[in-house]
């Protein structure tokens, strides 16, 4: 199958070449910072392609992507403070699966946009959590990035901002951040499987986008540490910022 095969048939060349585009600066951002790849991707990808498509090939190809770090994070993770959590995501993300599948394409975007724009301000004013861990907040966080993960695969910084901020060894926290996200893109890739979101088409453009991305966070993980810690954070969050401006429906008639 040649790669233009592998463009559905309801995208156009140009905007495959463009989400292509986008998934390569997507992933240079996640492999530098660890984060950031769904906020960058969603809003811009989903300008020049249905955010039902564009969601489902961020699902695969960052689940791919994620598949050889869950077993080391099995093994250094706090399981059963982030089992509580993960319970929380097994409500958010079918019921985020159902509003992205009721949806127009349209309020989607908007909502996406919305979304991914509290969420940069969530990121720039460094909240975390320094309180009392409570089985019914962590619950909750992680029904909150459920649903976000089940809507756009943007349910990261709930979940970091949360164990970023409690009293345990970095290492720890990192691994229940893996351990969340796998069992979350797990969900995820049940509840889109059920609904028709996976579909060939997902499949199939993903075979394209996907080393590209992949690419991308080979070069951002061979760029981290070769710049600084704030001038990363300052150049990842203008490009998330970039995306929510440039992905706005109210734009399509003046740069699409």
């Amino acid at each position: 199958m040649s790669l233009i095969g592998l463009i559905p048939s309801d995208v156009s060349l140009n905007a495959a070449i463009a989400i292509c585009a986008i998934a390569f600066v997507s992933g240079t951002a996640r492999g530098f910072s660890g984060f950031g790849s769904a906020l960058i991707f969603m809003p811009l990808a989903s300008s020049m392609a249905a955010p039902q498509l564009v969601a489902a090939v961020l699902l695969i190809i960052d689940f791919i992507a994620a598949l050889p770090l869950i077993p080391n994070a099995w093994k250094q993770a706090d399981r059963k403070a982030t089992a509580v959590m993960v319970s929380g995501a097994l409500i958010g993300v079918p019921v985020g699966t159902y509003f992205l599948t009721r949806l127009d394409p349209e309020t989607t975007r908007w909502i996406i946009s919305a979304f991914v724009f509290a969420l940069l301000l969530l990121l720039l004013s460094g909240w975390r959590y320094r309180g009392e861990d409570h089985p019914t907040l962590s619950i909750g966080i992680g029904g909150l990035s459920g649903f976000c993960s089940g809507l756009a695969q943007t349910g990261g910084p709930p979940i970091v901002g949360y164990w970023l901020g409690r009293p345990i060894a970095s290492v720890i926290a990192r691994a229940n951040i893996l351990l969340f996200f796998g069992a979350s893109d797990f969900f995820s890739a049940v509840s889109y499987a059920a609904t028709g979101l996976i579909s060939s088409d997902a499949i199939r453009f993903s075979l394209l986008v996907g080393p590209v991305y992949a690419v991308g966070v080979l070069i951002g993980a061979q760029l981290f540490g070769r710049a600084s810690e704030t001038l990363f954070r300052a150049i990842c969050y203008a490009l998330i910022a970039a995306a929510v401006i440039l992905g706005l429906p109210a734009l399509d008639g003046v740069l699409r």
